[in-house]
């Protein structure tokens, strides 16, 4: 979601995000900037196990380091199931499921027009991954299967929209008793329909790589248009950004549920390291938690059971993330400057859908349910949000 997009287009969102992490970063390490972060947006709030900032840019952007080293999901699977055995077979699966992603390859959901096909709601705003409109007191966020990364989209990913849906879905769902969501309804597979809410002016984004700390801390920054400035909660309170009140209880409460997504995560032989959230108020002053929760767009997963192993090694730590089809682009062509970008192998992008699928069931529990490939997306999405728009005004 594009805070740029959403604070132009009057409908009561501003720009805030959350994050921290519990991970050390190395001497020397960094990602070209001084920091290992993940940033949706000015308006995400990511919580790894590390600090926080305050970010008031209304620049949309996402950034993050991943790890240099990539590995098979077969063997990803392999050492996860030798810490905790996932709750759903999934290797049993694999030919199904790559027999739906390789016929879904050019069925992908890359752009939508619901303000086109769907009476009553605004223009849309497009951000890097979702499309936003306005319809009233709500919203309707679409998650697509666009993969971005150096600031522009490099693949469509087969199920890739309807994995960080339903991952954010099912968080929202299991996270009740630590916190309050905007979420009004799920009426698709890729569509989440949210309360409007005003989200705080403040980004939290940990900056440490590789090595637990004791506890998960958050450390505030402020956000400029070149550089990260650090920022007190006492300068956040003086500065009106957020009244003390609510930044002692977001920060409790963005704690409470990464503390909460590595227990859920431990639990399937995996290690959740950073994440982000965002938070807001409703219209009735109730904080609510916003946008997506502990997906793989939005936090870094690795594999419990070889992590010390790797980290006596001096190796990276196993993971389950994108990093394989960016250094592809890296090593064919200059994603940063060539106006046109080779187009990503199809096995890549079969494999990268694959990795989301992966980690939706593991931490769910669920076996995701492979959509009809033979109806176009954008019209079961149309269809289906119409008439949750009809029982709204009922």
């Amino acid at each position: 979601m594009a805070a740029a997009a959403v604070a132009a287009s009057g409908c009561g969102v501003c720009p805030v995000s959350w994050s921290s992490s519990a991970v050390k970063r190395r001497a020397g390490e960094s990602d070209g900037a001084g920091i290992d972060r993940l940033s949706l947006g000015s308006r995400g709030s990511r919580i790894r196990e590390g600090r926080v900032r305050c970010d008031r840019l209304l620049r949309p952007r996402f950034t993050h380091l991943l790890a240099r080293r990539t590995m098979g999901s077969g063997s990803v699977l392999r050492a996860m199931s030798s810490s905790a055995a996932p709750q759903v077979e999934l290797e049993s699966r694999r030919s199904e499921v790559s027999d739906a992603i390789s016929q879904s390859l050019s069925n992908c959901l890359t752009e939508t027009q619901l303000d086109e096909t769907v009476k009553g709601i605004g223009k849309k705003i497009r951000g890097k991954v979702r499309d936003i409109y306005d319809a009233g007191d709500h919203l309707v966020l679409v998650t697509t299967d666009r993969q971005s990364a150096f600031d522009r989209v490099l693949a469509s990913v087969p199920f890739k929209g309807q994995v960080l849906n339903e991952t954010s879905s099912w968080w929202f769902d299991n996270s009740q008793h630590i916190t309050a969501n905007a979420v009004v309804s799920i009426p698709d597979p890729n569509v989440t329909i949210a309360r409007k809410c005003s989200v705080f002016p403040v980004e939290f984004v940990g900056l440490v790589k590789n090595q637990r700390l004791d506890e998960n801390i958050l450390t505030p920054t402020t956000k400029a248009e070149d550089h990260d400035m650090p920022i007190s909660g006492k300068e956040i309170v003086e500065q009106g950004l957020m009244s003390r009140e609510d930044y002692d209880e977001v920060s409790r409460r963005a704690l409470a549920l990464f503390a909460f997504g590595q227990e859920v995560a431990r639990k399937h032989g995996l290690l959740l390291v950073d994440t982000k959230y965002e938070f807001g108020k409703t219209s009735d002053g109730t904080i609510v938690l916003l946008d997506e929760v502990h997906t793989p767009d939005s936090s870094r997963y690795w594999v419990a059971a070889s992590y010390e192993e790797r980290q006596r090694c001096g190796l990276e730590p196993q993971n389950i993330d994108k990093e394989f089809l960016r250094l592809w682009f890296k090593d064919n062509c200059n994603p940063y400057e060539d106006k046109i970008l080779p187009d990503a192998p199809a096995e890549l992008v079969s494999e990268l859908s694959w990795r989301y699928i992966l980690l939706f069931e593991t931490i769910t529990g669920k076996k995701i349910e492979l959509p009809n490939t033979q109806e176009p997306i954008h019209d079961r999405i149309t269809r289906n949000v119409e008439r949750a728009l009809q029982e709204l005004q009922q």
